[in-house]
């Protein structure tokens, strides 16, 4: 991965612990549209801890998107 692209997800990734429920949507978002599987896990801790609903259920659709990526079948 480009050494951008990988400052870009860190970047995201440290987001997902933001206090505000739209910053976190914002950066799942963000990640869902890099696609990179290294995003899986942290997405995968959102979706176990969050308090927000919205927010669980979106890092589990850009989770399970980019899995689907990952695998060929997107």
């Amino acid at each position: 991965m480009a050494s951008t692209q990988k400052k870009i997800l860190q970047y995201h990734v440290g987001r997902l612990q933001d206090r505000q429920r739209e910053v976190r949507l914002a950066s799942i978002r963000e990640l869902e549209e890099l696609g990179d599987a290294e995003a899986l896990e942290p997405l995968q801790r959102v979706f176990d801890t969050d308090v927000d609903i919205e927010v669980r259920r979106a890092a589990q659709a850009a989770g399970r998107n980019i899995f689907l990526k990952s695998r060929g079948r997107k």
